[in-house]
């Protein structure tokens, strides 16, 4: 589709491009050419020589109509001016479905979905946005590689703080709406984004479940929130382990943080369930040990939450012995081994 309009945008004759074929389209379709052959750019750009709009099946894979004539609801409001865009912008808020302008005299590709307009990029610029915004990615992706190993460290050691857990949380996040940034202009570049796309899975690889285990690591849920097991190791059979639906909340929670408040340790504590004044954030805290435990390759989910139901704190997890692993249900003794030795390796490494 991007490689349409592009070809439509440098051709100069301008287009009208309706990106579904529904009942509500269908009502206001007037005149035209019942069509119905596979969508490819090169005739999607044909076809837009002629004055009319070019309909699209709800799937964008055929072309249903050409040389179509508009008719949405005349009292809808239109804040553009041309034929073409008006047009496309009623249409988009009379049908719900979205709605492409191309301008023959200024060059532009506008897109229309219900009330929202979106002016697309050329390619060009958007290539040098997203070879910006990866090298952005990558300097904060070292920096969070390297709050990940004081983090890593502290646990080990049993010194973690309600800093070091916040820190960790504010540099993942961040990293996760630059790539939601970087994926957005990937899919304004259409077929251009394709290099774009894998260098952001590349970047992002392990970023969310990394968060999610930081997350179920250290929330505290209900009268235990706000400190109660700050400074202590969390007891295996205590009652504020998160479930997975408190700690979906909490990313929910974290997800909505704007970018202002994401800045300040104080927000992002509060969403844990942590203390939240200046003068606790060197306050100790004890990790679960889902982060730790999902460092070890091939542990699966469910195993991991075994072991942290049976253990429940990194501090226990260091100090048990094979055997102990191995009495686990769902661990057995070639697993129990495997998990010995790498958290063996994370203390001594």
């Amino acid at each position: 589709m991007r490689d349409a309009l592009d070809r439509i945008r440098r051709s100069g004759t301008g287009g009208l491009v309706v990106l579904g074929d529904d009942s509500d389209v269908q009502s206001i379709c007037d005149g035209g050419v019942v069509l119905d052959v596979p969508f490819t750019p090169a005739l999607l750009r044909e076809l837009s020589k002629m004055d009319g709009a070019v309909v699209l099946s709800t799937d964008g894979t055929r072309i249903t109509r050409a040389n179509v004539h508009l008719v949405p609801d005349p009292t809808l409001p239109a804040s553009e001016t041309g034929t073409r865009h008006r047009a496309a912008e009623r249409t988009a808020r009379h049908t719900s479905v979205p709605a492409i302008a191309v301008s023959a005299s200024m060059t532009t590709v506008t897109v229309y979905s219900g009330d929202r307009a979106k002016v697309l990029a050329d390619p060009v610029v958007l290539l040098a946005r997203a070879d910006q915004s990866v090298a952005a990615m990558e300097r904060h992706g070292a920096r969070t590689a390297r709050a990940r190993d004081r983090l890593d460290r502290a646990e080990i050691g049993g010194y973690a703080a309600v800093r070091d857990v916040i820190t960790m949380a504010q540099r993942l996040l961040r990293l996760e709406r630059l790539g939601a940034e970087l994926a957005e202009l990937a899919v304004e570049m259409g077929e251009y984004g394709r290099q774009t796309t894998l260098q952001l899975e590349e970047l992002l690889s392990d970023t969310p479940d990394e968060l999610w285990g930081l997350v179920a690591d250290y929330l505290v849920t209900g009268q235990h929130a706000a400190g109660t097991h700050v400074g202590t190791d969390v007891d295996p059979d205590h009652s504020d382990r998160p479930s997975s639906e408190q700690v979906a909340a909490a990313l929910e929670r974290l997800s909505a943080l704007s970018d202002a408040d994401l800045l300040l340790p104080g927000p992002v504590a509060r969403c844990l369930g942590l203390p939240a004044e200046p003068e606790d954030l060197d306050a100790q805290v004890s990790a679960r040990g889902h982060r730790m435990l999902a460092h070890i390759p091939r542990l699966r989910p469910v195993q991991i939450a075994a072991l942290v139901e049976r253990f429940g704190s990194v501090t226990a997890l260091l100090e048990a012995e094979q055997s102990d692993f191995a009495d686990v249900e769902g661990v057995g003794a070639l697993w129990a081994k495997h998990v010995r030795q790498r958290l063996t390796g994370l203390v001594t490494g």
